[in-house]
This record gives C-alpha cells, sequence and structure tokens, in this order.
C-alpha cells in the first residue's frame, strides 16, 4: 500500500529528529523496527544490561545502543522519547528529559499518527483479552478483516504493516494509554476498573485516571453501569451495558436465558461456548463494539456459538469424579478473581475450593472477603501475599507449592465440587509467567487425578 500525504508528511518530520527508543522489550525492538523501516535511526536504551532480542537489531543501523542505568543527560538531548510500557513515565531521567523539551510517546501514539484505518479500543483491569479476540472474532464473522494487536501480543507497529486490515481491535493497557494522545476510535471501552498495578499508581484515582484515556476521541464510548469509575466522562455518544438491565443485558425470552442488543434478543446464552456472568457481559460488549464496527448480527451470533476461551482464563481442565477442576491463572488481580467467583459459583451445586495468592502488587487483599466469606468453602494459598490472603478465612490451608496446593483439593474435593486456581496476583514471585503457572496447575491437576 502506498503511503499517504499525511504519512509522508510525518516521516519527514520524524527524519530530522533526534529520536530514542527506551525499552527493548517486544514493542520496543518492534517500534525500532518500524522506525528502521522509515529510514530513521534512533537511538536504543534499555535498563537491562542484556535484554532479549536485543542481538535482532544491527548496531550499525541505529544511532547507538546504550544499556543499563538510563543516562539523563543522553535522554534531555532528545527530542522525542518512545517509551515500552513496563518502564513508567515517573522515571527520574525521563521526567528530566521531558523537561528540557524532550517530546515522550509510546508506540501506540505513533500508531495512532500514522493509521489510517478504524480502530476498536479495549481496556479494563479484568477480560480485555477476551473481549478483543470476541470482537476480531465477531468482525471476521461478517467478511470483514479485523486484527487484534497491543497488549494482547502484536505490538501494533507490526499490525500496522499488515497487508488487508480493514479494522484495528486494540488491547490496551493503562501503561499503554498513559502515552497515547492522539487515537482515534470507532468505539471504547472500559470494561472494569479494579486494584491493580497500585505499584505503579499508588491510587486508585490515578490508575482510573489513566484508563479513560481510552475514551480521548472516540465515536462510541461503551461502558459497565455496574461500575461508575467505567463512565465516560466526555464524550459525543455512550452505551451503558448492565446483565439486569433488559435492553443491552441478559432477559427471559421463551424460557431462555438471552443475551439482548437494543432490547432485541441476539443469542440464548446456552448457545454460547463461554460461560459465566462475567464472559456474558464480555459477550455483550463485544457485540455492541462489533457493530459499532460494521458486523453483522449474523456475524456476532457465529462467533459467540465458535469462539473457544483463551488460554488461562476460566478455562476447564477436567471433570474427574464430577469435581470440574478450573484454570484462571489470569486472574492477576482482585477484580478477576472476584469475576471468576461470581460468574462460576452459581453453577457449582457443591464446595468451591479456591486456590490464590502470589504477588498481591501493592492491592490491599482485603477487598476478598465478603466473597471469600459467601461463597468460597475452602480456601488453599500460597506465594508472596498468601498468607495475607489466608487471614481472611478461617481454616485456610497455607501450602508452600502449586503441586502440595492440588494435593490438598484433590483430598477435598467432593462429587459436585469446583476447583479454581484464580489467585487474584501476579506469578512472578513463583513462576515465569501467569501462562506458566496454569500450565504448572493442569499438570499437576492431570497428574493427581487423571
Amino acid at each position: 500500500m502506498m503511503p499517504t500525504i499525511t504519512q509522508v508528511a510525518i516521516t519527514q518530520r520524524l527524519a530530522k529528529k533526534r529520536i530514542a527508543v527506551v525499552g527493548l522489550g517486544l514493542s520496543g525492538l518492534a517500534t525500532v523496527r518500524f522506525l528502521l523501516s522509515l529510514g530513521v535511526k534512533p537511538v536504543l536504551m534499555d535498563s537491562r544490561i542484556k535484554p532479549a532480542g536485543i542481538e535482532q537489531i544491527a548496531a550499525e543501523k541505529v544511532d547507538g545502543i546504550y544499556l543499563g542505568e538510563l543516562d539523563a543527560n543522553r535522554l534531555a538531548k532528545m527530542d522525542m522519547i518512545i517509551l515500552s510500557p513496563g518502564l513508567s513515565p515517573t522515571h527520574p531521567a525521563l521526567r528530566f528529559a521531558v523537561a528540557q523539551g524532550a517530546e515522550l510517546i509510546g508506540d501506540v501514539e505513533l500508531f495512532a499518527r500514522f493509521n489510517q484505518k478504524p480502530v476498536i479500543a479495549i481496556t479494563g483491569s479484568n477480560g480485555k483479552s477476551t473481549v478483543t479476540k470476541l470482537v476480531e472474532a465477531m468482525l471476521k464473522c461478517s467478511g470483514i478483516n479485523a486484527l487484534a494487536a497491543g497488549n494482547i501480543g502484536l505490538p501494533v507497529l507490526e499490525a500496522i504493516a499488515q497487508p488487508s486490515v480493514d479494522v484495528f481491535v486494540l488491547e490496551l493497557s493503562s501503561f499503554q494509554l498513559d502515552t497515547t494522545f492522539s487515537l482515534q476510535s470507532v468505539a471504547s471501552t472500559i470494561l472494569n476498573i479494579s486494584a491493580d498495578h497500585l505499584d505503579r499508581y499508588h491510587t486508585m484515582s490515578a490508575y482510573t485516571e489513566s484508563k479513560q484515556r481510552v475514551y480521548q476521541h472516540t465515536q462510541l464510548a461503551v461502558f459497565n453501569l455496574d461500575d461508575s469509575a467505567t463512565t465516560p466522562e466526555q464524550t459525543a455518544q455512550t452505551l451503558g451495558i448492565k446483565l439486569a438491565d433488559a435492553a443491552y443485558g441478559v432477559a427471559e425470552c421463551e424460557g431462555q436465558r438471552c443475551l439482548m442488543l437494543a432490547s432485541e434478543p441476539l443469542l440464548n446464552v446456552s448457545q454460547m461456548t463461554i460461560f459465566g456472568a462475567h464472559n456474558e457481559f464480555n459477550a455483550l460488549v463485544a457485540a455492541s463494539l462489533a457493530l459499532a464496527a460494521g458486523a453483522s448480527r449474523t456475524g456476532v451470533v457465529q462467533a459467540l456459538q465458535q469462539f473457544e476461551s483463551l488460554p488461562h482464563r476460566c478455562v476447564l481442565v477436567t471433570n474427574s469424579n464430577n469435581v470440574r477442576w478450573v484454570n484462571d491463572s489470569k486472574a492477576t488481580n482482585i477484580g478477576a478473581t472476584l469475576a471468576a467467583i461470581a460468574g462460576l459459583r452459581p453453577s457449582v451445586s457443591g464446595n468451591l475450593i479456591l486456590i490464590a495468592g502470589g504477588d498481591g502488587k501493592g492491592a490491599d487483599m482485603r477487598e476478598l472477603k465478603p466473597v471469600l466469606d459467601a461463597d468460597v468453602q475452602q480456601l488453599i494459598t500460597l506465594g508472596q501475599d498468601g498468607p495475607a490472603i489466608a487471614e481472611l478465612k478461617a481454616n485456610s490451608i497455607p501450602v508452600k507449592t502449586l503441586q502440595d496446593a492440588v494435593k490438598v483439593a484433590a483430598r477435598l474435593a467432593k462429587p459436585g465440587d469446583m476447583v479454581l486456581l484464580s489467585p487474584a496476583c501476579a506469578s512472578l514471585d513463583m513462576f515465569k509467567s501467569y501462562s506458566d503457572r496454569g500450565e504448572q496447575f493442569a499438570s499437576a491437576v492431570k497428574a493427581e487425578v487423571l
């Protein structure tokens, strides 16, 4: 595809700037490759001595590679700093550079300046990836070539180079939104807001303010009527979703529970491949976003009938002796665990046995207590913040390893029970990632009960 006049002009301006790419992770390296494809030679910086993947970039093609502690004086000489989301904009060296006149942006902002295609933008503390992939599937089932990118794994500056994309469906984290200013979207959403990343934001108001940035320059803001923090502060058109609402929610029709869109039945909940109240909400939001981008109701229904749960998100590992073992390792914050319990508990005839714990990232674990008291019959805890969670429920059982947790749960579980791994914490205190945690759980379950 030939670049537009606007894109050519932006490229010419970039070529005249001193540009640093700071943070050489997945998105940072994609940013470097994008700039090099434009003929722009950036300076590369990373606070790590040996960032993975740095060998992909030939040193002679860039304007210097500086690893280790960020050099404030070198950064201050830059006209533009493109910051990876893993690094905070409040880093002293970055703040000094900005004070000297450097422009600080992220890869999503650079994408926004070059992009000419419609965008759906999705954020929230929980459910982002599921909704992002659902929207992509709904659009594809409607004959629209959609591409999911952003926080979901494909960097936006790799996505923009893909040919024949009709709509970009972007999952955006608060970290990405912090350095995004001009992203235009056909529709956007904040699914929910719960305590997360307070080790970086320190207050819920700061975290919420970051999420609210997704509504900038959007034509339609889809929000959660049950979560006031998701309500858009200023936007032209809004749409509220609430499970108990008869217009955009779940209602009974001909004896069946149905998803309702604009007061019209979409499909029976029983026809969906994903389950739980939280996924009913996710489906409604995804449908609203997809329809705003041109999807057909037929395509939306087809996607909901075919969509498979993403890995480590309320996935059934096995049903052995009428005990269901569910892997929700992606629940890396309190809100995700609360959503999983609320969504799954109504389908459990017996006891709910919860395995939780890990790195709480500064969150107040006491938010779990009301649900632990009401809906969880047995709590098994592990990890760095396992003791803080164990204090919230009498007769909790602390263990040292996930394998030990599975052994204890197998001993306690009876027909009709569910064993749910939904940690409410990050995984890096004990595991390589949440996916590693989930895979170890699934392996331990299969070894123990199959």
